[in-house]
C-alpha cells in the first residue's frame, strides 16, 4: 500500500527545499514524479521556488473548484511513480481526498508539504483534511527560528509592521507591499498575536 505523507514546518521551514531534494532523489534513480500546486500559490507563477533560489517546474496547478482525478490528468497521474505537493494547506478537502484516492487506488505515493497552521493558530482546510487521512505526519528536521531565538511553530502575519488577526487567509508573502509573515514560537505567538484574539 502507497501512503499518503504530509511534512510540515511554520514558515522559512525549508518545505520547497525539502521537496526538491526528494524530487532530485527519484529523478536520479529513473522515477517519474509530478509536481503539484494549488493556483493559490501565485508565487513563482508555474514553478515551485525555494527561498535558497532552487526551483523546478510544476506539472499541475489545481484551480480551488478544479478535480485532480479527471480525464485531462489522468495520463500524467497513471505515469508518474510519486506525486509531489507544495504548499499543501491551499488544496481543498476533495482535493486531498482525492489525493488519498490516488494513494490507495493507484498505489501511488504522495508527499505533501505545507502548513499546519495560518496566522491566527487554525488550521488550514487543506492542512485539516490531510491530517486526518494521512498515513504519516511528520513535521520538518529543519525547524524554522523565531527572532526571540526559540523553535517557531507559529506563522505570525504583519500589515505594516503590526501584527493582525484580521484579514484575509491567504496573501502570498511578497506579493503584498504592506503584509509579511514572521515564524514565531508559541510564547510569541501568545504574545504578539493570540492576545489580540481574545481581546
Amino acid at each position: 500500500m502507497e501512503k499518503l505523507i504530509f511534512y510540515y514546518s511554520a514558515m522559512n521551514g525549508g518545505k520547497t527545499a525539502a521537496l526538491l531534494q526528494v524530487a532530485y532523489n527519484y529523478q536520479e534513480n529513473g522515477k517519474k514524479i509530478l509536481i503539484l500546486k494549488s493556483s493559490i500559490d501565485t508565487k513563482g507563477d508555474e514553478y515551485i521556488v525555494s527561498r535558497n533560489g532552487a526551483k523546478a517546474k510544476v506539472d499541475i496547478i489545481l484551480e480551488p473548484k478544479e478535480k485532480l482525478i479527471s480525464k485531462k490528468y489522468s495520463t500524467l497521474i497513471k505515469g508518474c511513480n510519486c506525486i509531489l505537493v507544495d504548499e499543501v494547506q491551499f488544496l481543498t478537502t476533495k482535493q486531498i481526498e482525492e489525493l488519498f484516492i490516488i494513494t490507495k487506488q493507484l498505489s501511488i505515493p504522495v508527499i505533501c508539504y505545507g502548513l499546519k497552521t495560518n496566522f491566527r493558530g487554525e488550521l488550514f482546510e487543506g492542512s485539516k483534511r490531510l491530517i486526518e487521512l494521512a498515513d504519516g505526519i511528520s513535521e520538518l528536521d529543519m525547524v524554522p527560528l523565531c527572532k526571540c531565538g526559540q523553535k517557531a511553530r507559529f506563522n505570525g502575519k504583519k500589515e505594516n509592521g503590526e501584527y493582525v488577526v484580521d484579514g484575509d487567509e491567504v496573501e502570498i508573502d511578497g506579493l503584498y507591499k504592506n503584509t509579511e509573515y514572521t515564524p514565531l514560537c508559541g510564547k510569541c505567538f501568545f504574545q504578539k498575536v493570540y492576545k489580540k484574539k481574545l481581546y
